[in-house]
């Protein structure tokens, strides 16, 4: 019984650390590699190819005798020890730009890979060394364990360790329960000291079951689907739902979650969930085209919860496929390749073929595919119906689907969501009822999915009007009736633009001219003088460009090529039309601006610099740290504005504004522009407007005294710094639970 708590305190220990490492090299990477989703991929790209390795070295030394491996994995702990407590390592950058895509995991294999690596074989050991003891019984059960570690490791860096500890301390923390888990490893080794001889032979691979390369490919689909459902759905989740603060949190722990119901055979809860899983996918999956105004809590909340039944279910059907435990680390080898392959797909392959998250519904009618093929009730068998009366009947369900659909996309149109609810239930049901025969039952799925804003969505991609990239998918909407033209970031506007040649100029949504950037900039001239210097983070579609005026010298900051390409080739006219002459630097802000910088005489500082970097309601951490602000401050003119756009429906920024100023000797006001009427094409906005002098800020109130403008909060008790941030404390919650006003 010892033995067995033994056991299940070192594969918890090992899967916490494992998921509790990955945000904390993150975080100490950021300021130097910036908040690029491209990065975030190769991250969880590394991750996955160490796991695969760390799997791959597990099943050679499990050829070896027990007290042999003991010997030689405790060997490969202390070995990667060595390089503990964990830091950056110390790559120089690349000498040009576009070979990022190489030093990016580069950098983290070296900083990680040893202790990673290291760590995530001790799972597939343990379980094989448990298994060592003839009495022990089935070891997959451990797998569950393995995954309740990993999700509370992934809980606890946002909530307990980020918020109270800053990376140096993080690190050490880290360390220590590496320790902790060498020492339990070598417990675990001993417990086994006495194992018969016997016992090595019975888990060698000699006479071991014979596994065919079906199984394996089954083994991988398997595992591969699930793993690219999950990054699949965190991608649509931010992309064309809701934007919500650590909302990847919950796709990747409810994928974790769905090995610990599905590895275990007596779990009541697995085998219900495996049982409806048909039922959820044909009702939640229906809406996994959607991708217009689809801001909706209730449509993320089906989302995430068909991802769980369906990791659930697809997990259960790998358990019962499994081997023997002479194969167990074959297995959970073909497992950790399924897990990289659905990874390398979603995260890496999927963003260069497609112009919108279509990997998505891809991977749900994969999943559907992939479910056990049987009939909740076998009603066409108690009706007595034959081979080809059952043929006939589930083509005349295909029909009736088919045609249910299609009034349902009429209804989408129509916007009449009482039609739209009771269409897609009896489409469903249709779905429900040709159960058993697996091709009929994708395909009821795949006319539901077109129904339910599918045809919308293939539109928009036939007719060429969106874009995606590695940080989003933009949508061009052309609206000749109403003489404007829009880009559409998610569920985000991202810029407007009247496309009559009298109002194309004109500043719109967040940036209208009593906005508290349109009031700062088009006041300009009178508090900094007629040859004013302005830098600009984040073009957008270049509104504020047209702010600039005669004899002003402009810089733009821009990290995505996409997005600079509206403005290159005039999709967007704002920066031809008004700044033509203005500079455009590709990348990463912080990281530009700081080596732009370098370079700067006195003279060349900015009078105004503008911080409007933010994508939908996604907060770049690494933009509005500590050290940030003083890559700012430098870059300022002594009598310079600095503007900040903290406009976000759940996290209130002012308070850090409030900090950071008070940190760098500002002062600081606040323009929030929410209360209609708006003027046509305005959108409500939040700026912060700073300055070290006090003197240009007081000329910008007096010049408009019609405008609103407000004192900064209470100063939040802590300023974020690269070493310490969270966002927990400023979240909205009420807002992120749909309470809001």
């Amino acid at each position: 019984m010892r033995a067995r708590a033994l056991f299940v305190a070192t594969i918890l220990t090992g899967s916490f650390l494992l998921f509790l490492v990955q945000p904390l090299v993150a975080r100490l990477a950021l300021p130097q590699l910036g908040g690029a989703p491209a990065v975030w991929n190769s991250a969880m790209l590394v991750y996955q190819a160490l796991l695969l390795a760390g799997y791959a070295y597990a099943h050679a030394i499990a050829r070896l005798a027990l007290k042999r491996q003991a010997i030689i994995h405790l060997i490969v702990l202390v070995i990667a020890g060595l390089t503990l407590p964990i830091g950056l390592a110390d790559l120089a950058p690349p000498a040009s730009q576009g070979l990022e895509a190489l030093w990016v995991p580069l950098l983290f294999a070296l900083t990680i890979g040893p202790v990673f690596f290291a760590v995530s074989a001790q799972a597939p050991l343990m379980q094989r060394w448990y298994a060592a003891n003839p009495e022990a019984g089935d070891p997959y059960w451990l797998y569950a364990a393995s995954n309740l570690g990993s999700f509370a490791g992934l809980l606890a860096y946002p909530l307990f360790l980020e918020p109270n500890l800053p990376l140096g301390s993080q690190s050490w923390a880290w360390s220590a329960g590496y320790v902790l888990l060498i020492a339990l490893v070598a417990a675990a080794a001993w417990t086994r000291r006495g194992a018969p001889v016997e016992s090595d032979a019975a888990l060698s691979d000699e006479n071991a079951e014979p596994i065919g390369w079906r199984r394996i490919v089954l083994w991988l689909a398997l595992s591969a689907v699930p793993s690219g459902l999950m990054l699949s759905t965190t991608t649509h989740l931010t992309t064309d739902i809701v934007a919500m603060p650590l909302l990847w949190v919950i796709p990747l722990g409810l994928y974790l979650l769905s090995f610990v119901f599905a590895f275990n055979e007596r779990s009541a809860l697995g085998y219900t969930l495996a049982r409806v899983a048909p039922v959820v996918v044909l009702l939640a999956g229906g809406m996994a085209m959607v991708s217009q105004n689809a801001a909706s809590l209730s449509i993320g909340l089906a989302t995430v919860l068909m991802l769980f039944v369906l990791a659930t279910a697809l997990h259960r059907r790998l358990y019962f496929e499994r081997p023997s435990p002479r194969r167990l680390t074959l297995f959970y080898l073909a497992m950790s390749a399924g897990g990289a392959l659905g990874g390398v797909f979603t995260a890496l392959v999927a963003p260069l073929l497609f112009d919108w998250v279509w990997e998505h519904p891809v991977l749900v009618l994969a999943a559907a595919a992939l479910l056990p093929d049987r009939p909740l009730v076998a009603w066409m068998d108690r009706l007595g119906l034959t081979g080809r009366q059952k043929r006939i009947m589930v083509a005349t369900l295909l029909a009736a689907a088919a045609g249910i659909a299609m009034l349902v996309n009429r209804w989408v149109m129509l916007q009449d969501d009482t039609l739209v609810l009771l269409g897609m239930l009896a489409a469903a049901a249709c779905g429900v009822l040709v159960l058993g025969h697996r091709r009929a039952m994708v395909a009821v799925l795949f006319v539901l999915m077109l129904g339910r804003g599918g045809y919308q969505t293939l539109e928009t991609s036939v007719e060429g009007s969106r874009d995606r990239s590695y940080f989003g998918v933009y949508t061009v909407r052309d609206l000749p009736e109403e003489g404007r033209r829009s880009l559409i970031s998610g569920t985000t506007l991202h810029g407007l633009q009247f496309t009559e040649p009298d109002k194309r100029r004109e500043p719109t949504t967040y940036y209208g001219r009593d906005s508290g950037v349109g009031a700062a900039l088009s006041q300009l001239p009178a508090i900094a003088g007629p040859g004013a210097r302005v830098g600009v983070v984040g073009l957008g579609v270049g509104t504020v460009a047209c702010y600039r005026k005669p004899g002003q010298r402009w810089d733009f900051f821009e990290i995505d090529r996409t997005v600079l390409s509206y403005s290159r080739d005039e999709t967007f006219t704002f920066v031809s039309d008004c700044a033509p002459d203005a500079d455009i630097h590709l990348g990463d802000a912080r990281i530009v601006l700081d080596r732009f910088r370098e370079r700067m005489r006195p003279e060349d500082r900015f009078d105004a610099l503008v911080i409007d970097a933010f994508s939908s309601d996604a907060i770049p951490l690494h933009l509005v740290t500590d050290e940030a602000f003083d890559i700012y401050r430098r870059t300022l003119a002594d009598d310079g504005l600095l503007l900040i756009h903290i406009s976000n429906r759940f996290i209130d920024l002012s308070p850090m504004m409030a900090a950071v100023a008070q940190r760098h000797g500002m002062i600081g006001v606040l323009r929030s522009h929410q209360d209609p009427p708006f003027a046509d094409g305005i959108s409500p906005s939040l700026w912060v407007v700073m300055a070290r002098d006090p003197k240009p800020l007081a000329a910008l109130l007096s010049a408009r005294p019609d405008l609103a403008w407000h004192r900064l909060p209470p100063p939040a008790q802590e300023v974020w710094t690269d070493d310490f941030a969270s966002i927990l404390p400023f979240i909205q919650w009420q807002n992120v639970l749909g309470r809001g006003p």
